[in-house]
């Protein structure tokens, strides 16, 4: 066998350069391939059954894989002399060539390292937004990779090519304008605090209506409600108005804000037998003895033949009102540490707005809207107690019975 190949190597000279730069390149793959498999088969296994979280984030990141790239660096560095003596190459040439390649395999690998960390800072501190940073450094490295190869290319030293970077600062700042405004951005969401991972926040310009799930460099992304991404240019939500609802989350309650519009026909004066009625309802017991001892001091100058406009009376939307405070002071799911109101709003040609402001001590969405819709059911179906009629257009049912009438 080495003796045909030694008559083919006479034979033919150029298999004298061919034959020893195919025997680098295959042991340099073969190490590649070795050093992977025993990566992805012995190391990998044994990290992962570590309780350690780091290694197994350093394994998402494909650190040690970027790692087995240096192999085959190494071995055409230490036989580089192969390549120079089978090539149209010098050995500058060679060694420039490989350094090269050493740069944007350790950039690579320092990648992997900054990402690895973003992750692991962010599973621990999940309100701070380290990724913007993480990203300004990454393309730090980058530039300052840039200029080392520029540098050797060229053999004009690193310095040297940063002090003739000011002549074309005006180029730079053109290319890098949105990097530079959303940095700008970030600094001022990340000191005001103004946005934070998972912050519930509305941005109407950008159609966006959820949770914040990341704050890079560049964009914000949220996540809508309908599980949805809107995607956010940094510089331009600061830009625009936007609502964050961090500040009802963090206030324990959760504000309803809701009117109950009351027929203005319906309204009158209490008689004898609806304050009979009401006095039979345990919530306005208390409220209806106050108002009588109240009245009767009022009205003891009054003539019981008098007109009734001649003295004070109670009004069955007035004791509607003061049976819905009395119903959510004694609901269990209303903050009564927080504004508590119920109040009449200007009437208007769709009755008169009895609007309730209160806020809820649950402000988990689902519970809130259950809590907000078993308050009003009940409200709304004890209007008729109170001989009051909830302002509505007429609908086509009751187009048909006057037609019927």
């Amino acid at each position: 066998m080495i003796s045909t190949i030694t008559s083919l190597i006479f034979e033919y000279p150029i298999l004298n350069n061919i034959i020893p730069l195919l025997i680098l390149i295959l042991t340099s793959y073969t190490a590649f391939k070795i050093t992977r498999k025993i990566l992805v088969r012995l190391i990998v296994p044994q990290i992962k059954k570590s309780k350690t979280k780091l290694d197994d984030i350093l394994i998402k990141n494909h650190l040690f894989l970027r790692i087995s790239y240096l192999v085959p660096i190494i071995i055409f560095d230490n036989f580089s002399y192969i390549l120079s003596s089978n090539l149209p190459l010098d050995i500058t040439t060679v060694d420039t060539m490989i350094a090269i390649s050493t740069i944007f395999v350790f950039n690579w690998i320092i990648d992997s390292i900054l990402s690895s960390f973003t992750d692991a800072y962010s599973r621990r501190y999940k309100q701070i937004p380290l990724k913007s940073y993480v990203q300004i450094f990454k393309i730090l490295i980058i530039i300052f990779s840039g200029l080392i190869i520029v540098s050797i290319l060229s053999g004009i030293s690193p310095w040297g090519l940063i002090g003739s970077i000011g002549a074309i600062s005006a180029v730079l700042l053109l290319i890098f304008r949105d990097t530079i405004l959303s940095l700008i951005a970030n600094l001022q969401i990340s000191s005001n605090k103004l946005v934070q991972l998972h912050d519930w926040i509305e941005a109407p310009a950008f159609g966006a209506d959820g949770d914040v799930i990341e704050i890079a460099l560049h964009t914000i992304k949220v996540q809508n409600w309908d599980k949805t991404i809107t995607v956010i240019p940094t510089h331009k939500l600061i830009d625009s108005s936007f609502k964050n609802w961090r500040g009802m989350e963090l206030s324990g309650g959760r504000r309803i804000k809701r009117s109950i519009n009351i027929d203005l026909t319906s309204i009158k004066f209490c008689d004898e037998q609806m304050l009979l009625n009401y006095n039979k309802i345990d919530l306005l017991s208390s409220y209806l003895k106050e108002k009588a001892n109240l009245l009767s001091k009022s009205n003891k100058n009054i003539k019981p033949d008098n007109h009734s406009l001649n003295s004070r009376n109670l009004t069955n939307i007035g004791t509607f009102r003061a049976y819905i405070i009395s119903y959510l002071r004694n609901h269990e799911n209303i903050n009564e540490n927080m504004t508590f109101l119920v109040r009449q709003l200007p009437p208007s040609e769709n009755g008169l707005p009895i609007e309730i402001y209160v806020f809820s001590n649950d402000n988990e969405w689902i519970s809130y809207e259950n809590i907000q819709s078993d308050i009003f059911d009940h409200l709304i179906a004890a209007t008729n107690y109170f001989d009051l009629r909830i302002f509505q257009n007429p609908s086509g049912h009751d187009l048909n019975s006057l037609v019927k009438d």
